[in-house]
């Protein structure tokens, strides 16, 4: 049986900077990851890094690898009814900028700086045995059967993953919230804006963010469970554009990839049970507002990574058995401001009541410093 400090369950963003960062602090780990490798290195996600997180790869040694050549944010476009306002983010939130590293590009260059024998993709069968004293179990591609003893796993393996799944029933408090609103995102060979765009407008909410020098991602606002836009042809898709945008020359393109995302939020109470530390995705879903999905599991994996570390080498607890408390404490903070920013948005209700609200809260970013700061703070990641 082959044994190991900490096994890690899943290798997305959240595992492979786990294991990063034990393993350059000298804590041993395997990761274990269901899809192949190439599957996990191609899976399109969006991924602003924010300060917070870039301040994690920096401090470890990683900053290098990780947002080599990685744009630098700038301004945030605000267009009401096709009016534009713009919010210098960064230095409102004292030039602490994000960086744009998409998600397929992050996971490729952690893999990079980790030793083969470390990951085992295409790992069948994974399951948790014992969590007082864990064993995991797997089958790799041939069919040979794998146990591997550990002190600590991470379960960094998502919502649909095993690792949540093997707590027993009773012990999480689950909290669950539909938004009631849905997007529908379009990929498209067409010139990015020059700052990122968002557009408010009573038609519904649409974006526009770079994804190169000519290509951009497209948002649009849509009702679940009354209209179904895989079903829109493509100029009616552009048509709200242009409407909610507030940009009548946007000039069509091909869509070269589209996706239904679901704007739900999920929190899972507490976030240890026993040895097992859920991380990311496992414990919470936020919204893509204010992009603090993947930053979020960051967070996670450097708070776990800095308080296995205290054990190994100090035999200190404490920062372990206070995981869950501090992660949830974050998690609460960021879930609370994009649902605020999601209502500041998005035409969520037919009440005219709540829009002015929603309309009060945006000009506020736009006449009060302090609260302009505020709202940068948070963009730019809570320290904590």
């Amino acid at each position: 049986m082959e044994s190991t400090t900490v096994a890690i369950i899943g290798a997305g963003p959240a595992g492979l900077t786990l294991a990063n960062l034990l393993r350059r602090d000298g804590v041993d780990c395997v990761v274990l990851e269901l899809r192949s490798r190439a599957y996990v290195e191609n899976r399109q996600r969006a991924g602003i890094l924010d300060n917070h997180a870039g301040r994690i790869f920096a401090e470890s040694g990683l900053a290098d690898q990780v947002l080599a050549g990685a744009p630098v944010e700038t301004k945030l476009e605000i267009r009401y009814d096709g009016e534009p306002r713009f919010l210098d983010v960064p230095a409102l939130a004292g030039d602490r900028p994000s960086h744009l590293v998409p998600q397929q590009l992050l996971v490729r260059r952690l893999i990079a700086t980790l030793p083969e024998e470390v990951l085992r993709f295409e790992a069948l069968d994974i399951a948790l045995h014992d969590l007082d004293t864990p064993v995991v179990t797997y089958r790799d591609m041939a069919g040979v059967s794998h146990e591997l003893r550990c002190t600590y796993v991470a379960g960094c393996d998502g919502f649909h993953g095993i690792s949540r799944t093997s707590i027993p029933a009773g012990v999480l408090t689950e909290y669950t919230f539909d938004h009631g609103i849905g997007w529908y995102t379009m990929l498209a060979d067409a010139p990015a804006p020059r700052y990122p765009l968002m557009g408010i407008s009573p038609h519904g909410f649409a974006a526009q963010f770079a994804r190169g020098p000519q290509a951009s991602r497209f948002y649009l606002q849509y009702r679940p469970g009354e209209e179904d836009p895989r079903s829109w042809p493509d100029e009616y898709a552009w048509q709200q554009l242009r409407l909610r945008l507030g940009d009548n020359s946007l000039p069509s393109a091909t869509f070269t990839a589209r996706e239904i995302v679901e704007m739900r939020s999920y929190v899972a109470e507490p976030m240890t049970y026993a040895r097992l530390h859920l991380v990311g995705d496992a414990a919470h879903i936020i919204t893509p507002m204010g992009a603090k999905g993947m930053n979020l599991a960051l967070s996670d994996a450097a708070t776990l990574a800095r308080a296995i570390t205290t054990v190994v080498h100090d035999q200190d607890e404490s920062a372990l058995h206070a995981y869950s408390d501090v992660c949830l404490q974050r998690t609460w903070n960021y879930q609370e401001f994009s649902r605020w920013y999601t209502e500041m948005v998005h035409d969520i209700t037919a009440d005219p009541f709540r829009r002015k609200l929603a309309k009060a809260r945006l000009d506020r970013l736009f006449t009060s410093p302090p609260a302009a700061a505020a709202f940068a703070d948070l963009m730019a990641g809570t320290l904590t």
